[in-house]
């Protein structure tokens, strides 16, 4: 029955030693994706700001500007895609809405941005835009694939609907969680005009014929959770301008926005939050599992050869040979003597 056991007791532990590797690098690439269906809002403000203000085409300063991000997984284009594509697609339709201090519309940008679930690098496809112009996205947007390096990435600019590196600062602590801190900064770029301008009658088209073009710069930063990817705090410090033609008086400049954008307090609280749910998964399928197998492995390795040592002990067997089993011996063959 010893041997048995150790013998029961080995197969286990051959098993989970290698079930081990195959939940980290087999398992895990496979089941950690983002859901196609996903939904999600940001809530951003920049306080004060500068605005420009089109009926005098000078720039004022404001007490508030807000910008609302909204991000919607669009389950029908990404099953479309996934036909193609030959593997698990996300299409994203993000809308980002910057609204002034009296609740008008300051401008809007649109885009749909189509990435792999399991990588997040991007996947070219039709539909892939910014504002209504096809664009070609190199690196990430929005979030770092999961495991995220203490490295630098290549990360995609709607406004300039160009890729630059995003730097690895370091690693910092944010609201008791352990996060990268990455920079990127974009100088001074010529950009285009939204679609859709703030002020009826004016048309992005109408402005380039007067010659005015648009330029923006800015500072970006996020604090990502390594384990999930996620950017659990971004900010950014931007500016943008209008020059030259006949639009601005004297064909100078004139700042159309400028702020410091920092995500709204009780979004960063629910952004960490759900972060921190979400990276349990992650470590489940990256460590917990994949360590505790190991470790079981391991003891009950360890024990099925104990169990085998105990079997091949001395005396651990039947037992010692029992009296009734010891032969009979012969009696003496000798005759007796004869009676005197």
């Amino acid at each position: 029955m010893r041997s048995k056991a150790g013998l029961v007791l080995l197969a286990f532990a051959v098993f989970c030693t290698a079930l081990s590797p195959l939940m980290r690098w087999y398992a895990f690439p496979r089941l950690a994706k983002i859901p196609a269906g996903q939904y999600q809002d940001m809530v951003l403000e920049a306080r004060p700001a500068t605005l420009i203000d089109y009926g005098t085409m000078k720039a004022k300063k404001v007490p508030e500007l807000t910008i609302v991000q909204t991000l919607k997984g669009n389950v029908g284009a990404s099953d479309r895609i996934e036909k193609t594509a030959g593997r698990d697609v996300v299409v994203w339709d993000t809308l980002t809405y910057v609204s002034g201090p009296d609740g008008k519309m300051v401008s809007e940008i649109p885009e749909r941005y189509i990435f792999d679930a399991h990588s997040q690098e991007p996947v070219h496809a039709t539909g892939e835009r910014v504002d209504g112009d096809p664009v070609r996205r190199e690196g990430i947007e929005y979030k770092w694939p999961f495991l995220t390096e203490k490295r630098d990435y290549t990360y995609f600019d709607a406004q300039t609907r160009t890729s630059a590196p995003i730097h690895y600062k370091g690693t910092r602590t944010f609201h008791g969680l352990e996060v990268y801190y990455f920079e990127q900064t974009i100088p001074w770029t010529k950009v285009p005009l939204p679609k859709k301008m703030p002020v009826k009658g004016i048309t992005a088209e109408s402005v380039e014929k007067m010659g005015t073009t648009r330029w923006y710069t800015t500072k970006r930063m996020f604090w990502v959770d390594p384990v999930t990817g996620a950017p659990v705090n971004g900010q950014e410090i931007h500016k943008e301008e209008l020059r030259g033609g006949d639009l601005l008086p004297g064909g100078g400049k004139v700042t159309a926005f400028a702020g410091h954008v920092k995500m709204r307090d009780d979004y960063v609280d629910s952004t960490v939050a759900l972060v921190t749910s979400q990276r349990t998964l992650v470590l489940l399928l990256t460590s917990y599992l994949p360590w505790g197998l190991l470790i079981a492995g391991a003891a009950l390795l360890a024990l099925s050869l104990h169990v085998e040592a105990r079997s091949r002990r001395p005396g651990a067997g039947a037992g010692s040979t029992a009296p009734d089993d010891v032969p009979d011996q012969d009696p003496d063959p000798r005759p007796s003597p004869a009676p005197a």
